[in-house]
């Protein structure tokens, strides 16, 4: 019997503390070939500090092999945690699991978290679990987020709009007429990449930057006394 068992999420708990993430990546693969309902408390508390992502993947899927009815239980109140990490990972696993009891849970709040690899997470969440009809209302909360962040927030807020697709996009056109150019520009460049899915999100922004810019320069003899 693996030593995991041994005393079921009291052992568990033992072999993720470990300071070898070798050893706490066999002990999260154990955890999920030989699933317990006592581990899915420690699997949880764990995701919330395991500082390897290689650990953290594991850990979600060792989640995912466990009975849902517990797990998405625990899923859920964990997006109230005050530790950011705990809340990303917890919409991560919930992502993987599918369970229609997540989409009622992202909350806006979640949506504009105050920590961007949280509001990241919870965008990709609710772009995959969405109900039918519900798009549009999401893609205006989403849409209040364009050009936060550095470039891989903002390329995150982009899949997500492409993944809601073609119904949200006079939520993205609205935005291409924002004051803010910096918002105007990550909504040029969404647009672009919700209508050519295959140009990378650095080529769509840069040229959405030199439109945005472009537009905002005076006309040819303009305050030159013509």
């Amino acid at each position: 019997m693996s030593r995991v068992h041994e005393g079921a999420g009291g052992g568990l708990r033992s072999a993720l503390e470990s300071s070898v993430a070798s050893a706490r990546l066999h002990a999260a693969l154990t955890a999920g070939m030989h699933p317990h309902p006592e581990y899915v408390e420690v699997l949880v508390e764990r995701c919330a500090v395991e500082p390897d992502f290689s650990v953290r993947d594991m850990l979600t899927w060792a989640l995912t092999r466990h009975d849902a009815s517990v797990t998405v239980e625990r899923l859920l109140s964990e997006l109230g945690s005050e530790v950011p990490q705990g809340r990303s990972q917890a919409l991560h696993t919930l992502s993987k699991i599918g369970d229609a009891r997540t989409w009622p849970a992202i909350t806006t709040e979640l949506l504009k978290d105050g920590d961007d690899e949280v509001a990241r997470t919870a965008w990709r969440t609710a772009a995959g679990l969405v109900p039918e009809g519900r798009e549009t209302d999401l893609a205006e909360t989403l849409s209040t987020q364009f050009d936060r962040g550095n470039g891989e927030v903002r390329r995150s807020l982009s899949r997500a709009f492409v993944a809601l697709g073609e119904t949200v996009l006079p939520v993205v056109e609205r935005a291409t007429t924002a004051r803010d150019p910096g918002v105007r520009a990550h909504a040029i460049a969404t647009k672009r990449l919700m209508q050519h899915p295959d140009e990378g999100f650095d080529a769509a922004i840069a040229e959405a930057r030199r439109v945005v810019a472009l537009r905002g320069a005076p006309l040819v003899g303009e305050h030159a006394g013509c």
